[in-house]
């Protein structure tokens, strides 16, 4: 038996949580029949570097939460789990311009992919220059069921601050592309799942994860990870602490490095756990020589009410230290002037 929902109508289950994200941020335009989500300030720059992101709902806040001052212009939100389409993406992407171009930074599953180029190529027709920043961060799989490549995870959300930022300095289109490539080849992820979700209207989870079992190297989805493994009987955050680092570290060596640190809830996880696993994260970084620079803990990335978490890291320097510090006005994020 599924855990009843708060919802009015399943079908409209995307739809309405933007009206209610309208309801409550009035700085923001949100479409919520079209599913888009834009900034509606009028202190915008003409000629700033406009940033889009979006994808399948259920990750909340990933996309819409993160628009405003600091990070995105614009947000496609699809239905739950499933690509926007590309009339979605080139609204989004025309709201975000003011001349300057516009990013697109992309999650990589093949339908992102592939609507998001279709709408670049729309844009492009009506004068509007996109540049894509693909992000495929996870080290867990590679050529999965959704991805040609490496999936696109928790390391979005490093990308989006980061290039958000450097927008809004006014850097140019081309500056801000590479920044975001650079970013995403510094970033790794990989994520846990202890139980699994149910997608509204559905009367049973995306998944079988039987009690008592976790599945290491999940997806946002809850897609297969790398492989099943009993739950410990103690130690739990320790395990999922060593083994989401360890994995890292095979892929991107952290010794040495000042890391920014990702510890995310997949959406059914609570705080108190999240801050657990995120001292022994800790633990196991400066285990192995990394220093830690800077860290956000909580539900960012997230699956519906799947319980698990996912460690993201990024190997900083000065200048994205300084980037990510930069003051970010969004419904999720929040910080600095």
């Amino acid at each position: 038996m599924t855990t009843p929902k708060l919802l009015d109508d399943p079908a409209r289950a995307v739809t309405d949580a933007l009206r209610g994200l309208a309801a409550v941020h009035p700085e923001l335009a949100v479409d919520p029949e079209r599913g888009v989500v834009a900034r509606a300030d009028p202190d915008r720059r003409p000629g700033k570097v406009g940033l889009v992101s979006g994808g399948g709902s259920g990750h909340e806040p990933l996309h819409a939460g993160f628009v405003g001052l600091g990070m995105l212009d614009a947000a496609a939100c699809g239905a739950v789990f499933t690509s926007p389409v590309p009339d979605q993406v080139l609204a989004a992407t025309t709201a975000a311009s003011t001349g300057g171009g516009v990013v697109h930074v992309v999650k990589n599953y093949t339908g992102d992919v592939l609507n998001f180029q279709m709408a670049a190529e729309l844009a492009d027709d009506d004068g509007i220059e996109v540049a894509t920043v693909l992000v495929d961060d996870d080290v867990a799989v590679t050529d999965s069921l959704y991805t040609a490549g490496r999936r696109g995870t928790g390391g979005t959300l490093f990308v989006e601050k980061v290039l958000g930022a450097a927008a809004e300095q006014g850097r140019p289109l081309a500056e801000v592309a590479a920044l975001g490539r650079d970013v995403v080849a510094r970033s790794r992820s990989f994520g846990v799942a202890l139980s699994a979700c149910t997608t509204p209207g559905s009367d049973r989870p995306g998944f079988d994860l039987p009690a008592g079992e976790m599945e290491l190297g999940i997806g946002i989805h809850g897609e297969p990870g790398r492989r099943r493994v009993p739950v410990p009987a103690t130690g739990v955050a320790r395990e999922v602490a060593r083994t989401s680092v360890a994995a890292i570290d095979e892929d991107l060596p952290l010794a040495g490095e000042d890391l920014i640190v990702l510890v995310n809830g997949m959406g059914g996880t609570p705080l108190l756990e999240l801050q657990v696993l995120a001292a022994d994260v800790v633990d196991e970084l400066t285990g192995r020589g990394a220093r830690l620079a800077r860290a956000l803990v909580g539900n960012h990335v997230t699956s519906l009410e799947m319980a698990g978490a996912m460690v993201s890291v990024c190997r900083a320097t000065p200048e994205l230290l300084a980037l990510w510090d930069a003051p970010v006005r969004t419904p999720a994020l929040r910080w600095g002037a």
